[in-house]
């Protein structure tokens, strides 16, 4: 499938896992690589689960790259096919791009593996895409960039 096009601006982004709703959350303490990036319930302080989804370069087409909208430099980085949150410089943050999937989209890095949420709780993993319901994501629109 070809990728989508996703408005930049502030997200939730939801896993379709079973139990409880969660949301793709940073973790408050960082291990090897960062912090790790899980899915958790929804939690009442916005600072670990509302993401910035904005392109990587100003050019059409050109895949995203997502971080903290309450830590502008705290980025998504994949090391050991897991997804990890990490201040380093932007270069070093990982790209995505979305497909659309029934029920909601499919987040991939350039590598072409898909997000994974295996249970609330669990590091997000990187797999090879299968049509699998913890592969699929919901993006929640909360505002734009740069809105108070």
């Amino acid at each position: 499938m070809p990728p989508v096009p996703v408005r930049p601006g502030i997200y939730k982004i939801h896993a379709h896992i079973i139990g409880p709703s969660a949301l793709v959350t940073a973790t408050e303490h960082a291990v090897k690589y960062g912090a790790p990036v899980i899915t958790d319930r929804l939690n009442p302080l916005p600072i670990e689960q509302e993401w910035i989804i904005q392109p990587s370069e100003p050019i059409p087409g050109a895949p995203y790259v997502i971080h903290l909208a309450a830590h502008e430099s705290a980025g998504l980085v994949v090391q050991e096919d897991k997804l990890w949150v990490n201040s380093v410089p932007r270069p070093e943050w990982a790209k995505f791009t979305f497909e659309s999937v029934i029920g909601g989209v499919k987040i991939l890095t350039e590598k072409h593996l898909a997000f994974r949420a295996n249970h609330r709780g669990a590091q997000i993993t990187l797999v090879d895409p299968k049509p699998e319901f913890q592969e699929t994501f919901t993006l929640e629109f909360i505002g734009s960039i740069g809105e108070e």
